[in-house]
């Protein structure tokens, strides 16, 4: 059985879900894939004490507080590759980038391959459905490219500029996965 609640962010209205112990969701309104990976509806529940924590957590991290992830219960839902691909989102510090490819590289180290599809975790990451916490945000296409973001491009350049990321070493492609 899954829970939610809503919580309002200076990027618009967002809706936290948990499995009651851990949080399994955060998704900004009309995010791409919204609640997919949710096997049930949540059911409305405005008093865990969870999304209280949660709240808390993204109210620091827009006032440029920068909380630590291992504060909050994570179980974000997905298949192992998606799991692991989450796994390295996690390891990319506050304020900083890495690049599909680079992730990819990282993925087939650890899978035993001798390469892996940049397009194939670019998947993995726009599936992930702790937007923000888990900050698939922070990954870019090569050569600064800022493509692909399923909260929407803006979302993606207003989070990287809350952080203090400089963006003038990016760009928005003309066509493609990003608009």
């Amino acid at each position: 059985m899954y829970y939610a609640t809503e919580c309002t962010t200076p990027l618009g209205l967002m809706t936290l879900a948990s499995d009651g112990e851990s949080l399994v969701g955060v998704w900004l309104g009309g995010q791409k894939y919204y609640g997919g990976t949710l096997a049930t509806e949540p059911l409305r529940n405005d008093h865990l004490p969870l999304f209280t924590v949660v709240k808390d957590w993204l109210q620091r991290y827009f006032a440029k507080v920068n909380p630590k992830i291992n504060e909050l219960p994570l179980a974000p839902v997905g298949t192992r590759f998606r799991q692991e691909v989450w796994q390295i989102l996690l390891t990319i510090p506050y304020g900083e980038t890495m690049t599909y490819g680079a992730i990819a590289k990282i993925m087939a180290q650890k899978t035993g391959k001798q390469k892996m599809s940049a397009q194939a975790v670019g998947g993995a990451v726009g599936h992930n459905p702790i937007s923000i916490i888990i900050p698939c945000h922070r990954v870019v296409g090569a050569n600064g490219n800022l493509t692909g973001y399923a909260g929407g491009l803006a979302v993606k350049m207003a989070l990287l500029k809350l952080e203090g990321v400089e963006l003038s070493k990016f760009y928005v492609p003309k066509s493609g996965t990003a608009l």
